[in-house]
């Protein structure tokens, strides 16, 4: 099994995902909270949640992949997980898809952060779009994955980002390591 693949039950990705859209769908306020959770004046609000539910809120590499799923579930208002990947659905916001000059420079823009703040940052507004514009839900636990092993293996969630945006999926032995 490739290490993103989140197919396993009962993943730490899974069940954080599962939780929140439980918690959002049961409390309206505590959605409210989570809404914030992506900006950093504001994100100490969803700490609670976080805390918790045993996310380290004094290291960024452990807190933002969280904090910012976790917001993005609860701005699309989410009943359960969905299947859509991170690259397919920015394609998919456009008429021409992939084949779009805005596209491939939303996507270009995502592919040059280097650090996983300028990620979270960069996909705040990536995930408003593609709320907007899909109208289906992203597969959050497999975002939340790629946002955690970002920090030790980015060119690899790079490479996943731009074959999920251009369609052609990776063959195991294709997958840079």
């Amino acid at each position: 099994m490739n290490e993103t693949d989140i197919s396993s039950v009962g993943s730490r990705e899974s069940r954080f995902v599962d939780t929140v859209i439980a918690r959002c769908l049961a409390d309206k306020g505590l959605a409210a909270r989570l809404k914030r959770a992506d900006n950093p004046a504001t994100e100490y609000q969803s700490w609670d949640l976080l805390g918790r539910m045993g996310i380290d809120l004094e290291r960024d590499s452990q807190r933002l992949p969280f904090a910012t799923v976790a917001a993005a579930i609860a701005k699309t208002k989410a009943d359960k997980n969905g299947k859509l990947r991170l690259g397919g659905a920015l394609a998919a916001c456009y008429e021409d898809g992939n084949k779009s000059d805005q596209a491939t420079a939303r996507l270009r823009r995502l592919l040059a952060c280097d650090e996983l703040t300028e990620v979270c940052r960069i996909l705040r507004p990536l995930l408003s779009l593609i709320d907007s514009k899909v109208g289906q839900p992203l597969d959050f636990s497999r975002l939340l994955l790629q946002l955690r092993q970002f920090g030790y293996n980015a060119p690899r969630i790079k490479a996943q980002w731009a074959q999920e945006f251009y369609g052609q999926p990776l063959k195991a032995a294709e997958v840079p390591a």
